[in-house]
């Protein structure tokens, strides 16, 4: 018996950070440098992309469960948040703090990346790497509102566009 016992299950849906939502295709074990190891196999929702994750470094990776509704208000709430303004600072210096948010893996650091970008969009025109984060952290938001609630993306991202509508 191993002592590393799966959090998740086969079926289960686990975020993956800066990839997004991912599930559970099967558990594996592989032999690794002579040592026996258990691994998840990630079949990432977005690009049908298969990851492997050793289940004793998947919270060094920050795989994790999908978020609650308690989270998603919060999210919510941080997206309506108004925010600094970034007049002095280059773009490429903000890319990188955004790019730094968005590999954390937390979904609360997406949502800031979004907002800022988004307001920052009507401000002045955003460089090409921006509008692809923007997006990106949008699809990430979206996939994991979906899923948590387990309803259409399309109806989460229509109900994020009236957030900044309204602001």
């Amino acid at each position: 018996m191993h002592a590393e016992e799966p959090r998740f299950k086969v079926g289960d849906k686990a975020v993956y950070p800066a990839q997004g939502v991912a599930e559970v295709v099967s558990i594996e074990e592989k032999d690794i440098a002579g040592s026996r190891q258990s691994f998840y196999v990630l079949r990432i929702l977005d690009t049908e992309r298969r990851v492997m994750v050793p289940v004793k470094n998947a919270d060094n990776v920050g795989l994790r469960p999908p978020i609650t509704e308690a989270d998603i208000l919060e999210i919510f709430a941080i997206l309506r948040e108004r925010t600094a303004t970034f007049d002095n600072q280059t773009w490429n210096r903000r890319y990188r703090g955004f790019m730094d948010k968005i590999k954390t893996g937390s979904v609360f650091d997406v949502a800031e990346v979004m907002r800022d970008l988004y307001h920052l969009k009507n401000e002045k025109s955003l460089s090409f790497g921006e509008r692809r984060m923007l997006e990106r952290a949008r699809e990430l938001i979206v996939k994991e509102v979906a899923v948590a609630r387990a309803v259409g993306e399309d109806a989460v991202h229509d109900e994020i566009e009236a957030i900044f509508q309204i602001n």
